[in-house]
């Protein structure tokens, strides 16, 4: 028999070793809407003395040499590995994430420190030539500072990694503001890194990674600190703008990831039943509430019809419910308020001109459950310009693919995009300069469910953030030029002279 969210939640949080005190912060499950916990919430002055913590910490962890700090994380991937069962039911208790979805996402913790282990031994710089002789120029990268990480609660855990994997082995410390709806996971999350800790032995300075319980109020403080040189935020695009103003106010850095409303453009010649599977899996894995779920279809109209009416059987026989049990493909949304934004959006698109074809129905069972929605629009209206986190999928028909691309870059956010496609011309096209304006651009698999080997974040109103794969690692250092005169003379740079 199932236990209930509160007894599963309790073993698992025993078994971590993580303690924490009662207080005035409910945390509930989306499971079925009961209460998991109580936390005691963290003040501003709470947030100040982490910051000053986090500085002491740096002081120390800087002086370590990366590959020293690098194994480090490599500790934390073991360690995330033994707790891997326990901390996905944790995600699917708070979050309301598929099993497979919650194992999925701790996988992700471990592959980014695999990732950033192997990193911590290739920061390069460069070395240039000087025009003064007896001279060399070197470009370097010194670690950052305190760094404040401000997490969502669709993905509670993952983020967290991307930035605090990089951030540890460039050498800096981490403050970490989970969200109000999911602070379990990451007491859980900390637990477990202080496992890594009292393994890697001494080296490592008390408070590298600090966890601050609260509401908004307490992001905002530690986005003001000024002694917190770079603000790592995922969330809203709202939150977003408001981080990147109170960030920028005392000209520090801010990494933005934030909304997406993502496109699917099927062309005439695409792979049908390919894209079916797709479009299933980014429509409505973690119920569309992720930043890279899809929201839009843009279909060639030869093929509408035939596609559409696949689709609306496949989503009359998804799976719905308690996210724990086998089968279940589509989950809870998080709490009531985003019910309503879900009902309110179809309302909205009805009064658009849009129908309904299937889904959009509330369940009749504790929690928030909703069948996903097929909305057949005519244009892309308001409705479809706004990123609902709910599993909407509205569906356009175009007729030329320059039109169809354009359509779908005529949004505020720059996420991630995909075609489906057979047609080399045609998918070339839509990655071409031309083409998809979003930081992802896919060609036959959907716009979710990236790996970490590649940067990941978006354009526009998706805030231009990098992190995971390629190069984000220098988001979280410092660029230094160095010169070093090994002559017995002091030539000037560009022939100036200045003799006495």
């Amino acid at each position: 028999m199932t236990q209930s969210p509160n007894a599963e939640a309790t073993r698992i949080l025993n078994a971590l070793g993580v303690t924490f005190s009662d207080g005035s912060l409910a945390v509930s499950s989306p499971i079925d809407g009961s209460e998991l916990a109580r936390l005691a919430v963290q003040s501003e002055v709470d947030a100040a003395e982490a910051v000053g913590r986090a500085g002491v910490a740096f002081d120390a962890w800087r002086r370590v040499p990366a590959p020293r700090r690098g194994e480090l994380v490599r500790l934390l991937g073991e360690e995330l590995r033994v707790a891997k069962n326990d901390l996905a039911m944790l995600v699917t208790l708070e979050a309301g994430k598929v099993v497979s979805e919650g194992l999925g996402e701790v996988q992700e913790m471990i592959d980014i420190c695999d990732f950033a282990t192997g990193l911590s031994r290739q920061l390069y710089g460069l070395t240039l030539p000087s025009e003064r002789p007896g001279h060399h120029m070197r470009e370097t990268w010194q670690p950052l500072g305190p760094v404040g990480i401000i997490t969502a609660f669709n993905f509670p855990v993952a983020v967290w990694a991307w930035n605090a994997a990089l951030a540890l082995i460039c050498g800096n410390p981490v403050i970490w503001k989970p969200s109000e709806k999911t602070p379990l996971t990451a007491l859980a999350v900390q637990a477990v890194f202080e496992r890594a800790v009292a393994r890697f032995g001494t080296e490592a300075p008390a408070n590298l990674s600090q966890v601050l319980i609260g509401e908004r109020e307490l992001g905002e403080a530690l986005a003001s600190d000024p002694r917190v040189p770079l603000i790592s935020a995922t969330g809203s695009t709202r939150m977003g703008k408001q981080v990147a103003q109170v960030v920028a106010a005392r000209l520090g850095r801010s990494l933005l990831e934030l909304g997406g409303n993502n496109a699917m453009i099927v062309t005439p010649s695409a792979d049908l039943e390919l894209a079916v599977r797709a479009i299933c899996f980014s429509a409505v894995g973690t119920a569309g509430q992720r930043c890279t779920t899809l929201r839009r279809l843009i279909v060639h109209e030869d093929v509408a019809e035939r596609l559409i009416a696949r689709l609306v059987k496949a989503f009359d026989t998804l799976p719905i419910g308690d996210p724990r049990e086998a089968g279940t493909l589509v989950g809870p949304l998080i709490d009531e308020a985003s019910g309503q934004g879900c009902m309110a959006a179809l309302d909205q698109a009805r009064a658009e001109g849009g129908e309904v074809l299937t889904g959009g129905e509330r369940l009749d069972r504790a929690g928030v459950y909703v069948s996903p929605a097929i909305v057949r629009m005519p244009g892309q209206s308001a409705v479809v310009q706004h990123e609902t986190f709910a599993p909407i999928l509205y569906v356009m028909t175009y007729t030329d693919l320059e039109a169809a691309i354009a359509l779908q870059n005529a949004v505020p956010q720059g996420l991630s995009s995909c075609i489906f496609t057979g047609s080399v011309r045609d998918s070339e096209g839509f990655l071409s300069a031309w083409g998809s304006d979003c930081g992802i651009a896919n060609v036959n698999i959907g716009p979710s469910g990236a790996e970490i080997g590649g940067a990941f974040g978006g354009e526009k109103d998706t805030g231009g953030g990098r992190e995971s794969g390629s190069d984000a690692w220098k988001a979280y250092m410092r660029r230094q030029t160095q010169t070093v005169n090994f002559s017995d003379s002091l030539p000037l740079a560009q022939g100036v002279r200045f003799d006495v």
